[in-house]
């Protein structure tokens, strides 16, 4: 009897040691599983940028298909890192049925827990949701919205821009043209606002650089008889003195017509002929036929700019919580915005974000359909403290005010 009572107060003194042993078990695995790190990507459901008409007519630089894939490239690409930093990232999707449920689209976005929202929109809707959140801790980032007001009066501190500006773009063109010598240009603008934007940023890219723009002369893309003079090409470029024609076509549709019916034999720049680009799959340095392999593994086509800066955003991100070892946002803001944070994006310069206005300071490819003739800033072109900066809008140009972290 007495053996028994022993047995029983020897598992009943030992059962308080056994339930602390579980419970700091549990602690330890639970400290031990990774961080959730969510990237929210937030998009139209109808964008008109996408519909298949312009993205056939827009072969040359614009997008082939949606850009999601780019961030679903960057993410597996980040799983070895995410494991050894103790943090597991996932994409989630959130779409506005219309521009009218953006605004709900993007605080549902917020508030489940999501700090960086990735922006596939328009840049009416950009401004909107970096106005809704403005003070809710999050980082959002334009990855397809090169309009330049985002990045001058329209700038928010906590909105970053992967994607190049239409400022960006048109100073590589310019760079390249003065580089050739062709200082003589006949702008040919369509009617869009976006053509009306892409042909202001040319404008200020030739004042830049000191090519003359010789005329602007407005086009229509169609057969109607009654626009004869304002659809045929040959019309279009006689009676004036030019060494090169730069066309302004947001949708593509009579830029792609444009080289081989001018009235002389001229290069073509702009939206078609040469045009400037954030990516091309025909790019071969710097380790970026290895990107391109990823992503057409995964997306089963070839990797555009919006592509490249959907991959761009989520690799920044990464590429700060590894060094600052973890996924704290304040610390991964402030790296990520700060003078030490480097980034590779496969073109070769080392790049990361102007403190300025947020954009993504990067080296501009001059591409044709099937082939990059150069890569900007073009030799020659130079600036005082980084040659990156001579495209785009300068600190001393910028319109831009926020406190500065």
């Amino acid at each position: 009897m007495a053996a028994l009572f022993l047995v029983f107060s020897t598992v009943f003194s030992t059962a308080p040691a056994f339930a602390q042993s579980t419970e700091s078990s549990a602690a330890q695995a639970a400290a031990e599983a990774p961080k959730k790190v969510v990237f929210a990507w937030l998009s139209l459901r109808k964008d008109p940028r996408y519909t298949r008409k312009r993205t056939y007519a827009r072969y040359l630089t614009g997008a082939l298909g949606r850009p999601y894939q780019g961030a679903e490239t960057a993410i597996a690409e980040s799983r070895f890192t995410g494991s050894a930093i103790g943090v597991e990232f996932s994409l989630e999707r959130f779409r506005a049925k219309n521009l009218d449920q953006w605004g709900e689209t993007v605080a549902k976005a917020v508030d489940t827990g999501a700090r960086y929202l990735i922006l596939d929109a328009p840049a009416q809707m950009v401004a909107e949701a970096a106005a809704l959140t403005r003070d809710r801790g999050v980082l959002l980032f334009n990855i397809s919205s090169r309009d330049d007001a985002l990045r001058q009066e329209g700038c928010r501190s906590h909105l970053l821009h992967i994607i190049p500006s239409h400022a960006m773009l048109m100073d590589a063109i310019a760079q390249y043209i003065v580089f050739k010598g062709w200082r003589k240009a006949l702008m040919l603008t369509g009617p869009a606002p976006d053509d009306a934007r892409i042909g202001a940023a040319f404008e200020r890219a030739a004042r830049r650089f000191g090519v003359e723009i010789v005329e602007n002369r407005p086009f229509v893309f169609g057969n109607d008889p009654r626009n004869r003079d304002r659809n045929n090409i040959a019309l279009l470029t006689a009676g004036i003195e030019h060494d090169v024609v730069f066309v302004a076509d947001s949708d593509g549709e009579f830029a792609r017509d444009v080289p081989y019916r001018t009235s002389q034999p001229r290069p073509v720049i702009g939206s078609g002929g040469l045009a400037a680009a954030a990516w091309h799959w025909a790019w071969e340095r710097h380790g970026a036929p290895q990107l391109e392999k990823r992503f057409e593994k995964t997306a089963k086509r070839q990797m555009r700019s919006v592509d490249w800066a959907a991959w761009m955003a989520v690799k920044a991100v990464v590429e700060a919580m590894l060094r600052t070892q973890g996924a704290d946002f304040p610390e991964v803001r402030d790296y990520l915005l700060g003078k030490e944070i480097i980034l590779d994006g496969f073109k070769g310069n080392r790049v990361n974000f102007r403190p300025w206005n947020r954009q993504l300071r990067q080296p501009v490819l001059l591409v044709t359909h099937n082939w990059v003739v150069d890569r900007a800033p073009l030799s020659g072109f130079l600036h005082r403290t980084n040659n990156l900066d001579t495209l785009g809008f300068d600190e001393r140009e910028s319109l831009c005010e926020f406190d500065r972290p």
